[in-house]
């Protein structure tokens, strides 16, 4: 499986990014999740989707704010990202947890990550 994220960038306080992941493999009947790494931080999930996308789970700063959608069909996943805050400033993962048809949220339950994307919110 190789996953090839897009959609990072800079943005100013309240604004929103869309994030985008697309895999590649036979199947994608898997979860998958978004992860960010701050500086000096360890990487935590903000948000997870089982299979075929009705198990969903939201880290609790994100909720109300972030939405993560798959489209089983073309293989992909997205992290829509609104009223964005500097402290949401990190590189972002996709993951994808192919051993799981849950939502998994550990990050050593994924198995194939992809090469992250930056994501700045200024203040």
């Amino acid at each position: 499986v190789q996953l090839v994220e897009s959609g990072g960038g800079l943005v100013q306080a309240g604004g929103s990014l869309r994030l985008s992941c697309a895999a590649s493999g036979r199947t994608f009947s898997y979860g998958m999740g978004w992860f960010r790494q701050a500086p000096g931080k360890e990487r935590e999930c903000v948000a997870a989707i089982g299979w075929p996308g009705d198990n969903i789970y939201y880290e609790e700063s994100v909720k109300g704010r972030f939405t993560i959608s798959r489209d089983n069909a073309k293989k992909s996943v997205d992290l829509q990202m609104n009223s964005l805050k500097p402290e949401d400033t990190a590189v972002y993962y996709c993951a994808a947890s192919t051993t799981s048809f849950g939502a998994r949220t550990v990050v050593s339950q994924y198995d194939y990550w992809g090469q992250g994307t930056q994501v700045t919110v200024s203040s």
